[in-house]
């Protein structure tokens, strides 16, 4: 009947191990494992950096974009301040003087060099009456005023502007004391 086995049913040899050879593996296997989770854990620490870091950048990037668009013509536009002072000051002189209907046209004209900057998003600082504020005004002269004018804007020699809500140019003012 010995011959009918099975080679399931074979002997396996029988395998003799050494226990301190398993335990030097086990310990090298463990070791690696180690080694590999902080490598692996260094990787992901520096993934996340760098994506942290990128992020950054992007919303960086968006806002100077933002701010250059704003404040892309700023040279263009406090160039044009002047002739906007000039405009100021010619239109003063036209409502003094009784030929103010023949020169409707160029006030008209003024008015749509204002309403351009506007749209482009300049605003005229309103100074008088208003208290000293050296970080939007220029002091060019300080008179005697009455008490309730000390520190107070008495006039105003040339107009502040901001573009954006950012200033662009500072008010030249007379200040009371």
């Amino acid at each position: 009947m010995e011959e009918n086995k099975l080679p399931l049913e074979e002997e396996v040899p029988n395998l003799s191990t050494d226990e301190t050879s398993i335990t030097e593996d086990a310990e090298t296997v463990e070791s690696v494992k180690s080694k590999m989770q902080q490598e692996i854990d260094e990787l992901k620490d520096k993934n996340l950096r760098l994506l942290a870091e990128f992020q950054n950048f992007k919303r960086r990037s968006a806002e100077e974009r933002l701010v250059l668009h704003q404040t892309a013509g700023k040279d263009i536009i406090i160039g044009l301040l002047d002739v906007m002072d000039d405009c100021d000051r010619a239109e003063n002189q036209i409502k003094k003087s009784e030929a103010r209907e023949s020169n409707e046209g160029t006030l008209l004209v003024f008015n749509k060099l204002r309403n351009l900057l506007q749209q482009k998003g300049v605003q005229a600082m309103e100074s008088l009456n208003t208290e000293f504020d050296a970080e939007k005004h220029e002091a060019i002269s300080i008179v005697d005023a009455p008490e309730e004018m000390s520190g107070k804007i008495i006039d105003e020699l040339q107009k502040g502007y901001y573009l954006n809500e950012k200033l662009i140019r500072f008010a030249k003012v007379i200040v009371g004391k």
